[in-house]
């Protein structure tokens, strides 16, 4: 659903209760879509990011392996 700034200020609790039951609520300004009013939940979802090294463990290529190198790196000296 599609709302006017100054309809959705003076609807808010109808915008709020939307977003929850029929999904994101859309607001407008001078006829340009600006923000979207969600669930928190389904902001928790679309939001959540995954360690990269949990997205490589899962990946379902197969043979790929992921291992850690056990070199140090190099000693640097100062003179």
């Amino acid at each position: 659903m599609t709302w006017q700034l100054q309809e959705a200020k003076n609807r808010f609790s109808e915008v709020v209760d939307r977003a929850l039951s029929d999904g994101p609520q859309t607001i407008t300004r001078h006829g340009r879509a600006t923000v979207v009013i969600v669930a928190a939940g389904q902001y928790a979802r679309e939001t959540r990011r995954e360690k990269l090294s949990t997205v490589l463990r899962e990946c379902p290529v197969k043979g790929w392996t992921i291992s850690r190198d056990k070199d140090p790196g190099r000693t640097i000296g100062f003179q």
